[in-house]
């Protein structure tokens, strides 16, 4: 609450602690990087990625469910995450035929990937058919065009799931309602041998656990329809809608009851309900665990039971969620002005590489303040301990070019020079909608290789190879995210 007309010191929220970024951002390579790069940049951990997907599979296996995971690959462009999948015979989620290519130019298996997205194109029902993926049909016109299409000699039939209208989001442009789903059925019973219905798929918006175990219990009983009906129908996908916890719930209770539009550049206003829920109780495989554990609606038994008791394979297509704490965002101050209490930075790139701002909202975990002597801790630099409140705009002419509307409480003043790192960006933040405006480069992404091991002994002086991707002494070793051309 506001005292004599000022409000309260502006709020802060750090992300989790997370000590493969930690050994990053310690290890001096940054400023090397933005100054090589001359912009900024965005790093990546893949071995994050790798214990993320273990962790979905684990809760399968603990559930006894047979289950597939599909990293959906709109949640970002970086081969690094594709390169994973493949090497771990993961699945892929894609929506259109330069995804899908990068998927299989990245050796992940046609078998391994599931096509979602409405009215696909001619082009992605034929490659999509004849590499043995899997298609997410979304309307009675995908369907005639995907099994009235000529097959070459000796190819296997097309496979395909039947997305379904979630009835509690009847206002969703995707899937197929009741009676659409019925001529859908008779179609594909009609069709016999020609087409492979492998089950049904859904999508809910929202990160709620219950509606999800009450429509894949629906679909379950869709499938046993199907079976009847003489097709395969052995399979359903609950899509993705994982959360993500980036900070503590007490932060994050106090962030929102504290929050003030005096606490924002040019007193921007924010509702509560316009921030995704940076606190979730229950998020990444913990939440599918939640789903798995429901008693559907109507039903007595656990989701989990009723898969194993139908023998119904469970499909799901996580993308933040496998990307949590696997990536985080660089960009370099190159000018400070004071204003009114707070400093406005200008830094070296604009809020397209962070997309939220772009969706009428604010990426809130509290970027990191990295001066070339190292990570800010209050005393390192004059000017002392205390907060230094500082909002961030990029190096455009835009007024609405904002990275972060919010005045950071900064342990020490920023300067030009100093690097601003965002943390957990890898989840849809990077680069959906990264744009070359002004001609600026898109940054690039930096793969670092096992950073769990690269502090090893960070005070000695001479990095020693480990063989192992790192190097010892505080020195992760790193590459640039390699990508095929399309």
């Amino acid at each position: 609450m506001a005292v004599n007309g000022t409000p309260p010191p502006p709020p802060s929220l750090p992300a989790h602690p997370d000590p493969a970024t930690d050994a990053v951002l310690g290890s001096g390579l940054l400023h090397e990087l933005a100054h090589a790069f001359g912009g900024p940049f965005h790093f990546l951990l893949p071995h994050r990625f790798d214990a993320n997907l273990a962790a979905f599979r684990a809760a399968l296996a603990d559930a006894g469910v047979d289950g597939r995971v599909y990293y959906a690959k709109k949640a970002n462009k970086a081969a690094a995450w594709i390169e994973r999948c493949a090497a771990a015979g993961a699945g892929v989620d894609v929506a259109s035929t330069g995804e899908l290519r990068e998927a299989l130019g990245h050796g992940v298996r046609g078998e391994n990937i599931v096509v979602t997205g409405p009215a696909k194109s001619e082009e992605l029902l034929r490659v999509a058919a004849l590499q043995g993926a899997l298609t997410a049909v979304d309307s009675l016109d995908e369907l005639d065009r995907l099994t009235a299409a000529p097959r070459a000699g000796g190819a296997p039939p097309p496979r395909l799931l039947l997305r379904v209208l979630p009835p509690a989001q009847p206002g969703s442009r995707f899937g197929l309602d009741g009676a659409e789903l019925e001529e859908a059925l008779a179609h594909c019973a009609r069709a016999g041998d020609a087409v492979r219905m492998e089950g049904f798929g859904f999508h809910l918006s929202g990160y709620a656990v219950q509606p999800r175990a009450d429509l894949a219990g629906h679909l379950v009983d869709l499938c046993l329809k199907a079976r009847v009906m003489g097709l395969r129908a052995d399979r359903i996908s609950i899509g993705g809608g994982f959360a993500v916890d980036y900070a503590a719930a007490g932060d994050w209770h106090s962030f929102l009851a504290t929050q003030h539009p005096g606490h924002y550049h040019a007193r921007r206003r924010f509702t509560p309900a316009d921030f995704y829920p940076y606190h979730s109780p229950v998020a990444g495989a913990d939440a599918l665990r939640a789903v798995l554990a429901a008693v559907p609606a109507g039903g007595r038994d656990s989701l989990g039971s009723r898969l194993r008791e139908t023998g119904t394979l469970l499909l799901m297509e996580p993308g933040r969620a496998l990307l949590d704490r696997a990536g985080s965002s660089v960009f370099r101050i190159q000018g400070v002005k004071d204003r009114d209490g707070y400093a406005i930075l200008t830094v070296d790139g604009t809020s397209l590489s962070l997309s939220e701002q772009w969706f009428n909202s604010e990426f809130l975990p509290d970027p990191v303040l990295v001066p070339p002597a190292g990570r800010a801790g209050g005393t390192r630099r004059t000017g002392g301990t205390g907060v230094h409140p500082a909002c961030a705009g990029g190096a455009t002419c835009l007024e609405s070019d904002l990275l972060t509307w919010r005045k950071i409480p900064f342990p020490v003043r920023p300067s030009v020079g100093d690097l601003l790192v965002y943390p957990n960006t890898a989840g849809y933040q990077m680069d959906s909608n990264e744009s070359p405006f002004h001609d600026l480069p898109l940054p690039p992404k930096v793969v670092f290789d096992a950073t769990d091991d690269a502090t090893d002994d960070a005070t000695d002086d001479s990095p020693v190879d480990t063989g192992d991707g790192t190097t010892r002494g505080g020195r992760p070793r790193w590459r640039l995210d390699r990508r095929p051309a399309c």
